[in-house]
């Protein structure tokens, strides 16, 4: 245990829902699956968000979506997150959520920057046509009903095409529960420094809503740091928490005002690696699929750990359980935490490049005929990343 800055944060309500600390798991692709949400619920407390889930896809009940919304019985908060670019679509989603019983918490994505998403028009791109979101936020905060609905966005497409403060203002109006923002454009992808400036804009724009703040949030000092300088009502925590799912305990004693922070062993390290890949294989009711899933995560867990290049190849290959407790088996277990090596950011940053858009998206804020048409075609797939 060593020290760390503390803050004693209100607990933060997003509709009925009482957090008992303000922080969120951010819904990441290939990631927020329910394992990985068990694995950080066990560390620390927030709330935490499946995976994007096309809004089309779920309508048509596609056997990978319905996976997907499944959550685990120790899941008492069912959080999913919802991508669409149509409002009927979009609101047939919610509906059918709601109706069915199998969420208490929806969010609505408006910040993926990956191409395949943003150059058909949704992620990112889609809050620059202010109507067609308005439209997509009114009609599924109408559907959720009593379920609390939510935001994720971006601060825009890039800094001559910023969105997020009229945006901000559209979803406030259509009586969204919680907004949140990552301070980074489309354009900046993961790369740079997140523009936490943007973060007490809004805050200071938006009154009435909570307003949640998100980007290079690594430790529990840096989100005590981010609530400090904006203002924030919480956090939103992605790729900090890569590989280190106990952040989310640090979070949570920071935030009661706890000046502690856990620093594993590597057989600590071991140990929540091999119950990651365990909680996988109970995902996905297949061993040989969970063990290729944990495979990607090895360079986050063992970040800055003495584990050899050799070693780790070795993991990023296995095929069994029991081949993985072979070659964790191998390890120094009391080798301590490394400090700094360990810390920091973690996941691909990117480059800043243009984002793709459907071609004349920028020309007008109004959505065009023939745009329909491309943004038909953006629910295809079952996640945008």
């Amino acid at each position: 245990m060593s020290s760390a800055t503390t803050l004693t944060q209100a607990p933060l309500s997003i509709g009925p829902l009482e957090l008992d600390v303000p922080v969120v798991l951010a819904p990441m692709a290939g990631i927020t699956n329910t394992a990985f949400r068990r694995l950080c619920r066990e560390f620390g407390a927030g709330l935490y968000v499946s995976e994007m889930i096309t809004s089309r896809a779920l309508v048509e009940r596609t056997p990978e979506s319905m996976r997907l919304i499944t959550h685990h019985e120790s899941e008492t908060t069912r959080s999913i997150q919802l991508y669409g670019v149509d409002p009927k679509t979009v609101s047939e989603a919610v509906t059918m959520l709601v109706a069915e019983d199998r969420a208490d918490h929806i969010d609505l994505n408006f910040g993926c920057p990956v191409p395949k998403v943003t150059r058909k028009g949704g992620g990112a791109a889609l809050p620059w046509k202010l109507g067609l979101f308005r439209q997509i936020v009114e009609g599924a905060v109408k559907a959720a009903g009593d379920v609390p609905l939510t935001i994720k966005m971006r601060k825009g497409i890039d800094s001559d095409h910023l969105t997020y403060l009229e945006a901000a203002r559209a979803a406030e109006g259509a009586g969204v529960a919680s907004i949140a923002l990552h301070a980074r454009t489309a354009a900046e992808f993961y790369s740079g420094h997140a523009d936490w400036s943007a973060i007490e804009k809004l805050k200071n724009t938006i009154t009435g809503t909570p307003v949640l703040g998100n980007g290079d949030i690594w430790s529990a000092d840096d989100a005590l740091r981010m609530v400090r300088e904006t203002g924030c009502d919480g956090v939103v925590v992605g790729r900090g928490c890569l590989g280190r799912p106990w952040l989310f305990g640090d979070l949570a004693a920071a935030f009661r005002g706890e000046s502690v922070s856990f620093q594993p062993t590597l057989g600590q390290v071991a140990e929540t690696f091999r119950r990651h890949a365990e909680l996988l294989v109970d995902f996905f009711d297949d061993e040989d699929r969970g063990c290729r899933d944990i495979r990607k995560h090895v360079a986050w867990y063992f970040k800055g750990y003495p584990v050899g290049g050799e070693l780790r190849a070795r993991m990023a290959t296995v095929e069994s359980l029991q081949m993985l407790d072979d070659l964790l088996g191998t390890l120094d277990w009391d080798q301590p935490y490394p400090g700094e090596g360990a810390e920091g950011p973690r996941g691909r940053a990117g480059t800043p490049k243009s984002p793709s858009l459907p071609q004349g998206w920028l020309d007008s804020q109004e959505l065009a005929g023939a745009e329909r048409t491309t943004l038909n075609d953006a629910e295809l797939d079952t996640s945008g990343g």
